[in-house]
């Protein structure tokens, strides 16, 4: 088990765009999700695929639990997929130490570019990049299974 702790922002500007170090192509969808727990699948690139368990509903940290399928099996469970599916390219984006994935989304929820910080640590204000924009942490409706589920946020819309 694994925890994961991390924050989420807003992006504004494009300023991280030429530090960006890998792209990933992400399509994922959720086959349970209730208060407190999801279960996704995420394919890669169309390359891999990855069995996700999340459980907890503290915004910042949560136990994780995943596991690599074979992409054919992730392909034929997209079938029940609940709510629609997320389509987004992940870019990695170093600064100052710290690896953030900036998500633009594509689909119905073009327009919305996400960056998640993953660190134990609590990272000073001033040491975050200023292009990001305003934390969205504690805002569900931005997290991924209520992006999948749920309405479009505004700045999506």
């Amino acid at each position: 088990m694994g925890k994961e702790v991390e924050r989420k922002f807003l992006v504004s500007g494009n300023a991280w765009r030429h530090l960006v170090e890998a792209e990933i192509r992400i399509r994922q969808f959720y086959l349970a999700a209730a208060p407190g727990r999801t279960v996704r699948v995420r394919i890669s690139d169309g390359a891999s695929a990855q069995l996700t368990l999340k459980f907890g509903d503290r915004a910042r940290e949560r136990d994780e639990f995943e596991f690599p399928i074979p992409l054919a099996d992730a392909e034929e469970m997209m079938a029940f997929a609940i709510g629609r599916v997320i389509e987004k390219t992940r870019h990695h984006v170093r600064h100052r130490g710290y690896l953030y994935e900036v998500d633009v989304f594509g689909g119905v929820l073009s327009g919305l570019v996400v960056a998640e910080l993953e660190t134990p640590e609590d990272v000073p204000d001033e040491m975050l990049p200023d292009w990001l924009g305003r934390e969205v942490t504690s805002e569900s409706r931005f997290y991924n299974a209520s992006l999948a589920l749920g309405g479009i946020p505004e700045i999506a819309a």
